[in-house]
C-alpha cells in the first residue's frame, strides 16, 4: 500500500486510538518502572550474594590456613582437608607446585595466581575459574606454601535465576494490570469526549444544536461546557439569520410587488392595440419605479453592510473619532439640504474600524437629517464623560421618538409609525448598533432638549 494513501493513515488512526495509546503509555511507563526496579533489586541481590559467597570463603581458607596438622597413614595433612566436603581444597608448594588434596576429593584448579600467593609474590588471590564455575581463593601458610579453596558459583547462579524468574513475573502481571487499569482509566476519563464526537457527528448530521448533559467539575467538563458555549453561540447566530432572511424578505416583498405591478402596467400600455397611458400617469409611474429602485438598493446595501460587520474582525487600528465624525459630516452635508449643523467636539482617540464607526456616525445623521424639518439644525456633539468612555450624540428638530418606540429603534426593520411613510430600510440605527456593540460600546435613544429624536453612541477610548 503506498505510504501516501490516506485510507492507511485511517486505519492507523483507528489502530492507535487515544483510548489505545492510553493504554499503551500506561503499560510502557510501569514496564520501564518495573524493569527499572527489577534491573537494580537484581543487580543487588547479585552483589549480595557474590560478596558472601566472597567473605564466607575468605574465611573458611583463613580457618584452613590456621587449622592445625592431622596425621594420616602417609603424611601429616592440614586439619581442614578432614571438613571440607562441599568445596575443593589443597595445599599448594610454590617451589615445585605440587598440589596436595584430600584422596576422597578433587583438586581446585591452580593458576599463576595461586602460584604467586605461594612464592610469596601475592598476598592473597581471589578469582572466578570459568572452566569449572568456581570462586577460587589462596592465602599464604609460610614456607612457600598456600592453601587453596574452590567453592562452586552453581547454588548462587541458582539462586540468581531464580530472583530473575520472579522478578519477570512479578513484573509482567504488573504491566498487565497496568495495561487493564489504562485501560478502565481511558474508557471513564474519554467517556465525556466520545459524547462531544457523538454530539459533533449529531450536529453535523442533523443540525441539532442542543446542548451536552455536563457532569463533574474537571478539565473536560469545562471543555464540554466550552463546546455548549459554541454550540449557543452557532445557534444565535443560526436564529439571527433566519430572522434577517425573515425580515429582508418581508421588506422586500413590497417594493418588488409595487415595482412588478408598475412594470406590468407599462409593458401592457406597450402592446399593440393597447389603450396608452396618459403622460402624466406614465411620469408617475416611471417616478414610482426610480423610487422603489433606489429603496431596494439601499436596503441591499444595508444588508450586505450588516452581514460584513457581522464577520469577526480583529480591531487593530488606531481610530480618531473626530476625523471619524468629520468625515461623516462631510457626507451628510452633501444631501442635508437646507438643515445646518451646530458641532461641538472634543478629541477621543480608541482602537477598531474607521470605516464601520464612520457609517455609525453617518447613518445617525441621515436619520437626523430625515426628520428634521428644512431650515432646522441638527446638533453634534462629541464629549468624553470622564469614565473611559466618551459618546457621539446627535440631536434633531423633528417630531421625536415615542416613549413605546424608544426601546426598539435600534432593532433591525423596525420603524416606527411616522417613518413607515418616509424612505429607508430599516436598518441603518440596527448598523450604528452593531459597530457600537463590536467597539464595546452601547447606544440609546432619548429625547432632546429640542424636541426631537437623541441618538448616542457610547465608545471606550482615551483623550487624543
Amino acid at each position: 500500500m503506498d505510504v501516501g494513501d490516506p485510507r492507511g493513515e485511517r486505519w492507523g488512526t483507528r489502530r492507535f486510538s487515544l483510548r489505545g495509546r492510553v493504554t499503551m503509555l500506561a503499560a510502557a511507563c510501569v514496564a520501564g518502572a518495573v524493569a527499572l526496579v527489577s534491573l537494580c533489586a537484581y543487580l543487588i541481590v547479585q552483589s549480595n550474594l557474590y560478596q558472601q559467597l566472597d567473605d564466607n570463603l575468605l574465611a573458611r581458607a583463613d580457618a584452613a590456613v590456621n587449622s592445625p596438622q592431622v596425621q594420616t597413614q602417609l603424611q601429616q595433612v592440614p586439619g581442614a582437608f578432614l571438613a571440607s566436603a562441599d568445596l575443593k581444597i589443597g595445599q599448594l608448594n610454590g617451589w615445585t607446585g605440587a598440589l596436595a588434596y584430600p584422596q576422597a576429593g578433587s583438586p581446585p584448579p591452580v593458576s599463576q595466581n595461586e602460584l604467586d600467593v605461594a612464592a610469596g609474590r601475592r598476598t592473597q588471590s581471589l578469582r572466578t575459574d570459568k572452566n569449572t564455575g568456581t570462586r577460587v581463593v589462596a592465602l599464604p601458610m609460610g614456607h612457600g606454601e598456600a592453601m587453596v579453596l574452590a567453592q562452586s558459583m552453581a547454588p548462587t547462579k541458582q539462586a540468581l535465576n531464580e530472583l530473575a524468574v520472579v522478578l519477570f513475573l512479578v513484573g509482567g502481571a504488573g504491566i498487565v494490570v497496568a495495561a487493564g487499569a489504562g485501560t478502565a482509566v481511558a474508557r471513564a476519563g474519554l467517556r465525556p469526549v466520545d459524547r462531544l464526537t457523538s454530539a459533533t457527528e449529531r450536529v453535523a448530521a442533523t443540525g441539532d444544536l442542543r446542548p451536552i448533559p455536563v457532569s463533574g467539575d474537571d478539565e473536560l467538563a469545562r471543555l464540554t461546557h466550552s463546546f455548549n458555549t459554541m454550540l449557543g453561540t452557532v445557534a444565535d447566530s443560526q436564529e439571527r439569520q433566519r430572522q434577517l432572511v425573515a425580515d429582508a424578505g418581508h421588506e422586500l416583498r413590497t417594493p418588488l410587488t409595487s415595482l412588478r405591478t408598475n412594470l406590468e402596467l407599462l409593458l401592457s400600455a406597450s402592446r399593440p392595440g393597447a389603450r396608452s397611458l396618459p403622460e402624466e400617469d406614465r411620469a408617475e409611474i416611471e417616478a414610482d419605479i426610480r423610487g422603489q429602485l433606489d429603496e431596494l438598493t439601499q436596503l441591499i446595501g444595508d444588508l450586505v453592510e450588516l452581514a460584513r460587520q457581522d464577520e469577526p474582525r480583529e480591531l487593530t487600528e488606531r481610530v480618531e473619532l473626530v476625523e471619524v465624525v468629520e468625515r461623516a459630516l462631510d457626507r451628510a452635508r452633501r444631501r442635508a439640504g437646507e438643515i445646518e449643523f451646530d458641532v461641538s467636539m472634543q478629541p477621543w482617540v480608541l482602537t477598531g474600524d474607521n470605516s464601520a464607526l464612520e457609517r455609525a456616525v453617518l447613518n445617525l445623521l441621515d436619520n437626523a437629517v430625515k426628520f428634521s424639518p428644512p431650515g432646522s439644525r441638527v446638533r453634534v456633539t462629541l464629549r468624553p464623560l470622564g469614565d473611559g468612555t466618551a459618546v457621539v450624540e446627535v440631536a434633531d428638530s423633528g417630531p421625536g421618538i415615542a416613549e413605546e418606540d424608544l426601546p426598539k429603534v435600534f432593532d433591525r426593520f423596525y420603524r416606527s409609525t411616522e417613518a413607515r411613510t418616509l424612505p429607508g430600510s430599516g436598518l441603518g440605527l440596527a448598523i450604528v448598533q452593531n459597530a457600537a456593540v463590536r467597539h464595546g460600546g452601547t447606544v440609546y435613544a432619548n429625547r432632546a432638549p429640542e424636541g426631537g429624536a437623541l441618538l448616542t453612541i457610547r465608545l471606550p477610548g482615551a483623550p487624543g
